[in-house]
């Protein structure tokens, strides 16, 4: 008996590797190549690991809350949380299989698919946070994979790059460095003169910071992961004095990213920061990659309108998604939401009133 069990065990081996290598294949014949299949596998990945660090980050920021100052109010007190600690390296472990990702496949591809990070954070912090998940946010959920999946059908393949003195170019055009300057003027202005005043008032100035930074990251994590790939298929790239600025270059943009990621954490709901930080991040990092890495410059209309319509897909999910989550009067009130209207839901109130406003829950106490 047990020699017969094991005799069918063995055989349902080649049967499940049949299966494994089956999805391979079709995924890769639906991204149009092995390179882009790998970036989808590593994007999606990222996006559930990042997704739960979401509500262990948010988590621990609220028993750091009730014993220190609040990161919405400037303190740190969060860093003496454990578990903030433990959101913290799993978004670590997230970001790390996202930098993977850009390594294989364009930013137009790898960072819409974050649409499923939205998906994951709110049921998680439905089951952990009490938090409430609407039953049209189905509905959004569905549309974010379906804008997925066409996205990956019509994504542009990796453009081939030899080196990083190739990608360091590309980073000086014109046109870049117009877009670069632009977003460091910006995001200074909303640092220093919006975010004090208004910043617990308006979900999206925190996170407009965190989408403008984040997008000269991604073009830089994505010329890291190339160097990566290329010194581990024998062209030695990481000694190079381009790939330490690169190096610098993230780092200064992750710190600025993870502070005004905290604030807006600790100053708003979950689904909502998450949902909004997605669109922002998603066309400001879009905008990034098209205009240094000229995603579309070998593409055809019909490939590029077909990418519109899936973003504008995704864009869609994620925004039935946030907008039923905390309004049972369903998109209307979700559109008040995301652009800082205030609204009411069984006693939470997402404000944009003034900061002076005693009921609203980020606005400074007299």
């Amino acid at each position: 008996m047990a020699g017969e069990r094991a005799g069918r065990a063995f055989a349902l081996q080649p049967d499940s590797s049949q299966a494994f290598q089956s999805a391979r294949l079709q995924l890769e014949q639906l991204a149009g190549s092995a390179e882009n299949a790998k970036g989808v596998t590593l994007a999606l990945t990222s996006s559930l690991f990042i997704g739960a660090s979401f509500i262990i980050k948010k988590k621990g920021l609220i028993f750091a809350g009730q014993s220190g100052v609040r990161a919405s109010a400037g303190g740190y007190s969060y860093l003496r949380q454990p578990l903030w600690w433990v959101g913290l390296i799993t978004m670590i472990g997230g970001e790390s299989a996202n930098f993977a990702a850009y390594a294989y496949a364009p930013a137009i591809l790898v960072t819409p698919l974050g649409a499923t990070t939205i998906v994951a954070s709110a049921i998680f912090a439905r089951c952990f946070l009490g938090e409430t998940l609407h039953s049209c946010g189905v509905v959004g959920s569905v549309l974010c994979v379906g804008g997925g999946v066409l996205l990956v059908e019509f994504a542009p393949e990796e453009q081939q790059l030899t080196s990083v003195e190739e990608i360091w170019e590309l980073a000086s055009q014109p046109l870049f460095v117009a877009y670069s300057a632009i977003v460091v003027a910006i995001s200074t202005f909303l640092m220093y003169r919006v975010a004090p005043r208004h910043g617990k008032a308006f979900v999206w100035v925190y996170v407009l910071i965190c989408s403008l930074v984040g997008s000269l990251s991604v073009v830089a994590l994505r010329a890291l992961g190339i160097a990566i790939k290329l010194t581990l298929r024998g062209s030695w790239q990481i000694h190079k004095r381009e790939t330490y600025l690169l190096v610098l270059w993230v780092l200064g943009c992750i710190a600025v990213q993870m502070n005004y990621l905290n604030k807006a954490l600790d100053t708003f709901n979950t689904t909502m920061v998450s949902s909004v930080y997605y669109v922002f991040f998603t066309l400001c990092t879009v905008s990034a990659s098209t205009i240094m890495y000229k995603d579309w410059e070998n593409q055809t209309a019909n490939s590029i309108g077909w990418q519109m319509f899936a973003l504008a897909t995704l864009l869609v999910g994620v925004h039935v998604l946030s907008a039923t989550k905390d309004s049972p009067a369903g998109c209307v009130s979700g559109l008040r939401v995301v652009i800082g209207r205030s609204i009411k839901q069984d006693g939470y109130q997402l404000c944009a009133a003034s900061e002076e406003d005693a009921e609203c829950p980020g606005a400074n106490k007299k």
